[in-house]
């Protein structure tokens, strides 16, 4: 079942301004570790933080908060599981308001697609809930 759909469009030129302006401050208040060593290999860096600033804004949609409510930046971030398909952590408020909204016997499964066609990059989140296994 959908507990959550999000979606956004953001402009990698916008931010490769914050990027200029704000430099280190902006990195560490938006982007976790991982997404910062994955995005400064690229060579369209502003790119790739562009993607993964639309998929923490539509994250924090499908969550229904948006960036309020204990949902920080830094609570979702994108990582891609051994198979390569994208999709997203949540810690700290965004974490607990996916097991909030999570129902009993079931666990959360987030799908995401990220994409860019400069100078737009796009990102979509479905949160679903999906009957756990007995495998635990």
């Amino acid at each position: 079942m959908i507990l959550g759909i999000g979606s956004d469009i953001t402009d990698a030129r916008r931010i490769a301004q914050a990027l200029e302006r704000h430099g280190e401050r902006f990195l560490d208040r938006v982007f976790t570790p991982t997404e910062r060593a994955k995005s400064d290999r690229r060579a369209r860096r502003a790119e790739s933080y562009a993607k993964r600033f639309a998929a923490k804004e539509a994250c924090a949609k499908a969550l229904g908060t948006g960036l309020a409510q204990g949902v920080f930046w830094r609570d979702m971030g994108v990582v891609n599981l051994p198979s390569g398909r994208p999709t997203m952590q949540l810690t700290g408020g965004a974490g607990e308001r996916l097991a909030a909204m999570t129902p009993p016997g079931y666990e959360a499964r987030i799908d995401l697609t990220i994409t860019d066609d400069g100078p737009l990059a796009q990102a979509f989140v479905i949160i679903s809930a999906v009957p756990k296994t007995n495998a635990e």
